[in-house]
């Protein structure tokens, strides 16, 4: 197991570097300049202010250094845990601007991994060996899936916040609150949740469902089950070996996901605009603000394979075939 965990600690190590890398370089290899973005915003006519604001911003963005320098103090201001100053909010800290988003992205998020992965296991198992329930949440479950997450979020919006008026289609809260811990607000944020948390919700869902639905089937035609059969298993019992095989590629499936449903809850946040990482991943690339795209995507970064890390923890500790395997490697 030592050996297992270094094995993968060492991959993700690298992956991060590379990711890091990535995230620095690519913002810098868009059209336009913060710097001259953040003077023409000022409005200044006079070219002696211009200059000299523009050597001010330079050496406060530390973008007046050589390529490589830059790299090299990007590296050192991570492991201090500086991201840097917004262009876009100046002089706003990109930690605490992201932050301040992080809440909203994992409300929406994380329910809706979990319960699409659970609920969609679950009606899929039964599908399995329901034919009414085949016949319904497969067609139902395709056309879900095949959806992209915008155009479901842009139904969504359409027909229950603009048609039935049920749910508000804008916004993490109304934009006549002020965020506080009060009934009312918690309430109004709620509503605010349902459309984005959706929009995620179903479409994972029917993947899931059609995943473990097939799996199910292949499964009870497998050897072993005719096997259990012809001794006279009891049918719950070779339905239970079945589900628990069919499992452990939908845990596999859980981690490859990850990035997808992370890509799809950005795009959903743009649809309503949430005031999740989406949002600020659109605001950064209008406003050409090199270092909230680069701090917002640093967290995406470490979330997806934080997140993998530990499913690749879980599988070995469901499947024993794994357990197996790294006992003899270790011996």
């Amino acid at each position: 197991m030592r050996g297992y965990l270094a094995r993968k600690t060492l991959v993700y190590g690298l992956t991060f570097v590379v990711a890091v890398t990535l995230n620095w370089l690519i913002p810098r290899l868009m059209p336009g300049d913060p710097v001259q973005r953040m003077v023409a915003r000022a409005a200044v006519q006079h070219p002696e202010t211009i200059a000299a604001m523009t050597e001010y911003y330079e050496r406060t963005f530390g973008l007046d250094l050589p390529i490589w320098q830059q790299y090299l103090n990007y590296w050192a201001a991570l492991f201090r845990g500086d991201l840097g100053t917004s262009v876009w909010l100046f002089p706003a800290p990109v930690s605490q601007v992201v932050l301040d988003a992080v809440p909203y992205t994992l409300g929406i998020m994380i329910p809706a991994i979990l319960l699409s992965w659970v609920v969609g296991n679950s009606v899929g198992a039964m599908a399995a060996r329901s034919r009414w329930l085949d016949n319904v949440a497969l067609p139902v479950g395709y056309l879900v899936t095949a959806m992209p997450y915008m155009w479901l979020a842009i139904l969504l919006a359409w027909g229950l916040g603009v048609v039935l008026g049920w749910f508000p289609v804008a916004g993490g809260y109304d934009f006549g609150m002020v965020p506080r811990w009060s009934w009312t607000f918690v309430g109004d944020l709620l509503q605010h949740w349902v459309l984005p948390f959706l929009s995620l919700f179903l479409v994972s869902l029917g993947g899931w469902a059609i995943g473990m639905r097939n799996l199910i089937i292949y499964e009870l035609e497998s050897d072993y089950a005719n096997y259990l059969s012809a001794l006279g298993a009891p049918k719950r019992l070779i339905r239970k070996y079945a589900f628990r095989n069919a499992m452990l590629p939908q845990i596999t499936g859980l981690a490859l996901q990850l990035g997808t449903i992370l890509g799809g809850a950005l795009v959903t946040e743009i649809v309503f605009a949430y005031p999740g990482l989406g949002r600020l991943v659109l605001s950064a690339i209008q406003n050409q603000d090199f270092f909230l795209l680069q701090g917002t995507l640093l967290f995406v970064v470490i979330g997806v394979l934080v997140a993998n890390f530990v499913i690749d923890i879980v599988y070995v500790l469901v499947d024993p075939r794994t357990r197996t395997g790294l006992t003899g490697a270790t011996a």
